[in-house]
């Protein structure tokens, strides 16, 4: 993709996101991801209807008329985009593929933080940390970020998603609002989950094409697994063969549900034909 295309492409997505994050996540995402406490501001004189037990003795004492201890909220937090980037995410029936999804939902994410003075990280992972750009504020580091998840060319085509949240644990040291994008296609991760949702607080965003829950009957087919590589004929006439796939990917969305549930962290399930807005205002009005 040449530079003229890729800023191109990287315009039109801020277009759409900001938009999104402007008029609708801004507010929400404010409410639902609160920040550390409340820190003391000012002192003012006391108003018909404030708070008597925000007094300040000393000040009202000093000037004989009462006055009150001003508090606001201590916003700044850190948001972590961790994206998927193997190669089942190159995979779409829908007119979309799940990377475009997902890049999509990232950059609503990454606009609605920094429309809150927030700063943004992102971790690209395959089965190894591909790219880890540490957290920074501004429209141009998310306009960076963008980028990278349009443009980046993983070295590998596997997942390993326990991988990545060791990685979080090590780098992320103070608590952080992560947001796990991927198909979750994968297992393992459980133990991990456990230890980066103590820290910090996580969701998990799936993303997932309808034609991967079944296989069609279509007789003897020509696949090629997208992580490894492989080619192989099967038989989808085999109810057998449809039948253990079947079982395969239910397993897998049940591994992901209960890892995190288990773990106290939230989750999203976004089909590429459905509104992902709908989706995270939801999750958002569900948890604020």
């Amino acid at each position: 993709m040449d530079t003229k295309e890729l800023l191109k492409k990287v315009r039109k997505i801020e277009i759409k996101t900001r938009r999104l994050s402007d008029h609708i996540f801004g507010g929400e995402y404010h409410s639902t991801f609160k920040g550390r406490g409340m820190t003391f501001s000012e002192v003012r004189q006391y108003q018909y209807g404030d708070d008597v037990r925000n007094i300040d003795w000393n000040v009202t004492a000093r000037y004989s008329e009462p006055f009150i201890k001003v508090f606001e909220e201590e916003r700044e937090l850190t948001m972590m985009l961790m994206v998927d980037i193997s190669g089942s995410e190159f995979f779409g029936t829908q007119g979309q593929f799940k990377n475009e999804v997902i890049t999509e939902i990232a950059a609503t994410l990454a606009f609605s933080a920094t429309q809150n003075n927030d700063k943004i990280g992102l971790i690209l992972f395959s089965d190894k940390i591909e790219l880890y750009i540490p957290p920074k504020k501004g429209r141009s580091h998310v306009l960076r970020i963008i980028r990278e998840l349009i443009e980046f060319k993983p070295q590998s085509k596997k997942t390993n998603i326990a991988e990545a949240l060791k990685f979080l644990s090590s780098v992320m040291k103070k608590k952080a609002i992560v947001f796990v994008l991927s198909d979750f296609i994968a297992d393992d991760f459980q133990h991990n989950m456990k230890i980066a949702a103590k820290k910090h607080d996580v969701t998990g965003i799936r993303v997932y094409d309808k034609r991967e829950e079944e296989i069609p009957n279509l007789g003897m087919v020509q696949m090629e697994d997208e992580e490894t590589g492989e080619l192989m004929l099967v038989n989808t006439s085999s109810k057998k063969v449809r039948l253990n796939y079947g079982k395969f990917y239910r397993d897998r969305v049940e591994y992901y549900k209960n890892s995190f549930s288990k773990s106290g962290a939230g989750t999203i399930n976004c089909r590429v034909d459905e509104s992902y807005v709908k989706k995270l205002l939801g999750y958002f009005k569900a948890r604020a």
